[in-house]
């Protein structure tokens, strides 16, 4: 019986139990998965409290960088982007990952698309640490569009290969520089870059957000003719990664992916 949650603040709109619970039905696993609110700064408090009755937990905004601080064993990858999202036991203890650089990578390689010249991150957290620490073996150039600067050395750590610029946040990006840009902002924070969005863009759009869908961005950038993935396809590969984490073992992904998929679409409707 495999007992795991999604923990984050607000969580009632998250697709993970849909995920995993669907997952589980899929492999013929017994096991359990809800979503928790877990307000910032309570996590520690809720791990002590609750944490011996789970498996496995999927952290969602603002948990991420909170969980750093706890003290778990983490992987070197993960302490380097600073920034975590799988909270997992083995041998009864906890160990804490990230499962977002590779979702993400493994949602653009369904896509066919494995390597960029110039990439644009939109957002300076968590997730965009993530990002951009996968993106670094795939990228020539990595760019990011951060609304604050104390984030800029954090970002910086995460590359050892790519060629790396921050920039302060504006509304006047040039989009027609790049061919792929990620945003990992919350909902509404990128809907201001929109009007930037010109006609016949060559760039993929990767926006990490799946609820509300269509984000205005999104929208503005299909209107333009451009490619869009949305954060659908980072959910389901983030949460396949997860689960071969927590089950120790390899699964079809293919096959699993392509159940997934259209169970989440289903269900984001």
């Amino acid at each position: 019986m495999k007992r795991g949650a999604v923990l984050g603040s607000p969580i009632s709109h998250s697709l993970s139990p849909i995920l995993h619970r669907s997952a589980f039905e899929f492999l013929k696993i017994e096991g359990n998965y809800q979503a928790i609110d877990v307000p910032s700064g309570s996590l520690a408090d809720f791990m002590a409290a609750r944490g011996a009755d789970f498996d496995y937990f999927s952290l969602t905004m603002p948990l991420k960088e909170e969980v750093m601080g706890l003290g778990y064993e983490t992987d070197s990858k993960t302490a380097e982007i600073q920034s975590g999202n799988t909270l997992f036991r083995r041998d009864g203890n906890w160990n804490l990952t990230s499962t977002d650089g590779s979702g993400l990578i493994s949602a653009l390689s369904h896509a066919g698309l494995k390597g960029f010249n110039r990439v644009l991150i939109l957002g300076a957290g968590g997730t965009a640490r993530a990002v951009t620490g996968s993106l670094d073996a795939i990228a020539d150039e990595i760019h990011i569009l951060g609304r604050s600067s104390i984030r800029q050395e954090a970002l910086e750590r995460s590359i050892h290969k790519a060629r790396f610029e921050y920039h302060r946040w504006n509304v006047d990006v040039d989009f027609s520089e790049y061919d792929l840009v990620v945003n990992t902002t919350p909902a509404g924070a990128a809907d201001l870059l929109s009007d930037s969005v010109q006609p016949n863009v060559k760039a993929v759009l990767f926006d990490v957000i799946y609820k509300p869908w269509p984000t205005e961005l999104a929208k503005r950038w299909k209107d333009c003719g451009g490619t869009v993935l949305n954060g659908l396809e980072l959910l389901l590969y983030q949460g396949i990664d997860q689960l071969e984490i927590v089950l120790d073992e390899k699964v079809d992904r293919a096959a699993l992916a392509q159940h997934l998929r259209a169970v989440l679409a289903r269900a984001a409707k």
